[in-house]
C-alpha cells in the first residue's frame, strides 16, 4: 500500500463551496467548530426508529419503493418534491429539505433523483443537516464526489452512504432506505458490507437459506469514492449487538478492503470471543486496465491486487469464500464452533485462483508505459491516445522530451486518493508505482496552490534546482485534472539541465460528467473509437458493459457488476475459462437479455453461454421468459446453461426446464458452472 501524505485545512475555516446545481452556497455554518467526519459513524444504526424521507418522492421509482417500504415496516415520514406542498401515499410532500426538517425531523433521507440532480439533492441535504443521507445514484461525475466530500471533511451531522449504493437495510429493525429485494431479508444474526449490489442480495439469499437472516446490510457501493468504506461499515457492525457473524464482499479498486483486514486483525487480537467474519473479493481475473461495470472497480497505480486482498484479509483472520452462495453455510459452520471446509472456502493456505485474463482487443499503450503495464492503463471510456494527450499537454505549455530515452524514468500522476476521499499526487522515484507515494491537496481552483511541491520534488530525488519546472508540470496537470474532470492523468518525466520533460502520457477523463451532465463534449470529441472494440461500442449505449478476455470459450450474461466479476472468477476457480465479462446493468429484461446474447455470439469462440441472474430486483419467472424469448428470435445453436436465484427462482427454473430448448436450468452455482464447462469442452 502506497504511503500517503495529507494536506488537510483545519476543521475551523470558513468554506464556501461552488455548486454547479445551488450557485454560490453557504455549506457550513460560519465560525462554528466541527469533529471530523468519522464521528458521524452511528448515523448508519437504523431501525424501528429511524424517520425516513424521501427526495424525489413523488417520482415513479421512490413511489413504487416508499409503497413497498412502508407495508415491511419502514418508518417513511413523508418527501420532497421541489416546488410541491401536499400529500403523496398520505404523506407530506415538502418543498425543501430544510422545510422537512423543520416539519418532519427525519433521521435519514433516500435520495431517488437522476443522477445530474443527485449532487444538488445531497448538498441540500447535508445543509439541512440530515443526519443519515443514501444516494442510489449511478453515474455521479467523480468531480462532483470530490466536491461533496470536501463539505463533508468538514462537519459533524450528516453521514453519506453511496453513490451508486444499493443503501442500508435493517432486517432487525425493519428499515429500508435504499432497493434490496426484500424476500432476501428477515431478522436474524449476520451482518453484511458490501460492494457490489447484487453479490450482497446473494449473501443474504445465501444466510437466509442456512436459517441465519440478517441484522443489517450496508452496501457502501460501487463508486470511486463511496460515502462510506468498507472498513467503516465493518466497524458498525462489529460493534452492533443484533450481529453475531459478517459477511464483507469487496472487489478490485483502492485500499478498503486492506483497511478492512487491519481493522479486522485489531478487532480479533482485542475480543475475547470475537465475531466470525467471511469475506469475499471479486476481479481476481479482471482485465487490467479496464474498468469492470461499477466506476470505482479498477485499480489505480499502486493500489492492491485482488489476490493480495484476499491474502491480507485470510491473514487478518478471515475465512475466504470464492461465491457469495458459500457465505451462509460457512458462516453457520463458523457460528457453531465447526472450522468450514470445502471446495471454494479457505480459512488458511490459498485459494487456487487463476491469472492471466486480458483483452484481446484494448486502446493502444504507448511503448514508454508497456514496460509499465503492471501499474494498469486505466481506460473509463474516454482515452486519449498517446499523439492527443502530448498535443493536449503541450497546448497547456508543458514540455515534452523529444526522445523517450533521454534519461531515467519516473512517475507522476494525478488522481484521487481513495482512503482520504481526496485529489492527490502520485509521485515515485522510478517509472513504477514501487516506491511511490501519495500527496493529498485540497479539491477546488486553488487546491493546486497547496500542493507540496517540494516534498513531491524531493520524494523522486530530483535536483533542488528542478522544483520549479516541476511545479509548473504539476501544475498544469493538476489543472487540467480539476478543470475537464479526469480520474487519472498518469505520466513519466525525464529531468533534463533546465526543466522536466514528459516522456508518456495516458490520460483518462470521467465519461459521467459527459454522459449525465453534458459537460466537457471537447473532451469526448478526443476519443478515438478506432482504437476500440467494436462489438463493445455496439452496446455500450444500452448500459450493457461487455469486455473481452484473450482466453476462454464460455459466455458469460450476467446481471450486475459484481456478480458478474465473481462468476468469471468462480468459472476460472471451477476449472472454466470465460470468454468475457458481461454486465446487463442490473437490468435482465428480454431485450437486454437478447442484445447481450447478441454480442456474445459475435464471439466465434464461444461454444456455451452461462446466464447468471439473481433475481433480486426483477422476477425469475420475467427472466427466464426472457431469455426463452431472446433465444427463440436468435434461432440460437449454441447451448445455454441458465442458473436462477432469487425472486420467484423455482418458477422460472420451470419455465426453463419446459421450453424444450438447449436451455438448462440449475440453482446451484456449482452444478451450473460444472454442465457449462462441459458444454464448452464438448463444442471445441
Amino acid at each position: 500500500m502506497l504511503c500517503s501524505v495529507s494536506r488537510v485545512r483545519p476543521l475551523r475555516y470558513r468554506a464556501t463551496v461552488y455548486s454547479r446545481h445551488l450557485g454560490f452556497t453557504r455549506a457550513l455554518l460560519q465560525n462554528r467548530r466541527y469533529s471530523s467526519y468519522d464521528s458521524t459513524l452511528s448515523n448508519l444504526k437504523i431501525g424501528r426508529h429511524t424517520r425516513v424521507i424521501f427526495q424525489g418522492f413523488t417520482g415513479r421509482q421512490a413511489t413504487a419503493n416508499a409503497r413497498e417500504s412502508i407495508e415491511w415496516g419502514t418508518k417513511i415520514v413523508g418527501g420532497i418534491t421541489p416546488g410541491r406542498e401536499g400529500e403523496h401515499l398520505g404523506l407530506p410532500v415538502l418543498p425543501t429539505v430544510r422545510k422537512a426538517m423543520e416539519v418532519l425531523k427525519p433521521d435519514a433521507t433516500g435520495i431517488y433523483v437522476a443522477a445530474h440532480q443527485a449532487t444538488g439533492a445531497i448538498e441540500e441535504a447535508i445543509e439541512a443537516e440530515v443526519p443519515l443521507i443514501v444516494a442510489v445514484a449511478e453515474h455521479i461525475p467523480l468531480h462532483d464526489l470530490l466536491r461533496i466530500h470536501s463539505i463533508l471533511k468538514t462537519q459533524s451531522a450528516c453521514r453519506l452512504v453511496g453513490a451508486n449504493s444499493p443503501g442500508i437495510i435493517s432486517a432487525v429493525g425493519k428499515c429500508r432506505i435504499g432497493f434490496q429485494p426484500l424476500p432476501c431479508f428477515t431478522p436474524g444474526r449476520i451482518g453484511i458490507v458490501a460492494r457490489s449490489g447484487t453479490l450482497s442480495y446473494e449473501t443474504a439469499g445465501s444466510t437466509l437459506r442456512s436459517g441465519l437472516g440478517q441484522s443489517m446490510c450496508i452496501g457502501v457501493g460501487g463508486d470511486i469514492l463511496p460515502g462510506t468504506s468498507l472498513k467503516e461499515g465493518l466497524q458498525v457492525l462489529l460493534e452492533d449487538t443484533d450481529t453475531k457473524g459478517v459477511a464483507l464482499v469487496g472487489e478490485i479498486g483502492g485500499d478498503g478492503e486492506l483497511e478492512a483486514a487491519d481493522l479486522i486483525r485489531k478487532y480479533r487480537s482485542n475480543t475475547r470471543n470475537p465475531k466470525p467474519i467471511a469475506a469475499l473479493v471479486g476481479g481476481v481475473n479482471a482485465v487490467p486496465g479496464r474498468i469492470m461495470g461499477h466506476s470505482g472497480a479498477f485499480a489505480l497505480p499502486g493500489e492492491p491486487s485482488a489476490l493480495t486482498k484476499i491474502e491480507a484479509l485470510k491473514a487478518a483472520g478471515a475465512v475466504i469464500v470464492n461465491h457469495p452462495s458459500r457465505f451462509g453455510p460457512v458462516l453457520k459452520s463458523l457460528l457453531d464452533g465447526v472450522t468450514p471446509t470445502g471446495a471454494g472456502v479457505a480459512a488458511s493456505g490459498t485459494i487456487s485462483q487463476r491469472r492471466g485474463m486480458h483483452t484481446i482487443a484494448r486502446p493502444p499503450i504507448p511503448a514508454q508505459l508497456r514496460s509499465h503495464q503492471k501499474l494498469g492503463s486505466q481506460k473509463r471510456s474516454i482515452y486519449l491516445t498517446q499523439n492527443v494527450a502530448f498535443d493536449l499537454l503541450r497546448q497547456r505549455g508543458v514540455p515534452i522530451a523529444e526522445s523517450p530515452n533521454s534519461g531515467p524514468q519516473k512517475l507522476v500522476a494525478v488522481t484521487v486518493n481513495r482512503s482520504s476521499r481526496s485529489p492527490c499526487i502520485i509521485a515515485s522515484p522510478t517509472s513504477d508505482a514501487s516506491e511511490a507515494k501519495k500527496f493529498d491537496f485540497p479539491y477546488g481552483p486553488r487546491g493546486v496552490q497547496d500542493i507540496p511541491i517540494e516534498a513531491i520534488a524531493q520524494h523522486l530525488q530530483l535536483n533542488p534546482s528542478s522544483a520549479a519546472p516541476l511545479g509548473k508540470v504539476i501544475n498544469e496537470l493538476a489543472s487540467l485534472f480539476t478543470e475537464k474532470e479526469a480520474f487519472l492523468l498518469e505520466t513519466r518525466i525525464i529531468e533534463t539541465a533546465d526543466a522536466i520533460e514528459l516522456t508518456a502520457a495516458h490520460l483518462g477523463f470521467d465519461d459521467a460528467a459527459f454522459r449525465s451532465c453534458a459537460r466537457h463534449a471537447d473532451v469526448q470529441a478526443l476519443r478515438d473509437l478506432g482504437a476500440e472494440d467494436a462489438a463493445e461500442l455496439s452496446v455500450e449505449k444500452e448500459g450493457i458493459v461487455y469486455v473481452k478476455l484473450r482466453e476462454g470459450n464460455i459466455g458469460t450474461l450476467v446481471n450486475g457488476a459484481g456478480l458478474a466479476m465473481n462468476t468469471v472468477d468462480a468459472l476460472a476457480d471451477a476449472g472454466g475459462r470465460a470468454a468475457n465479462f458481461l454486465d446487463t446493468g442490473g437490468k435482465a429484461t428480454s431485450e437486454t437479455v437478447r442484445r447481450s446474447f447478441e454480442v456474445i455470439l459475435t464471439d466465434p469462440r464461444v461454444k456455451c453461454i452461462f446466464v447468471n441472474i439473481f433475481g433480486g430486483l426483477t422476477r425469475g419467472d420475467m427472466i427466464a421468459e426472457g431469455v426463452v424469448m431472446a433465444f427463440q428470435s436468435l434461432r440460437m445453436t449454441v447451448p445455454v446453461v441458465v442458473r436462477i436465484r432469487g425472486t420467484n427462482e423455482k418458477e422460472g427454473q420451470r419455465i426453463i426446464a419446459e421450453s424444450g430448448l438447449a436451455l438448462f436450468a440449475f440453482d446451484d452455482f456449482d452444478e451450473a458452472a460444472a454442465k457449462a464447462i462441459e458444454l464448452a469442452d464438448k463444442g471445441l
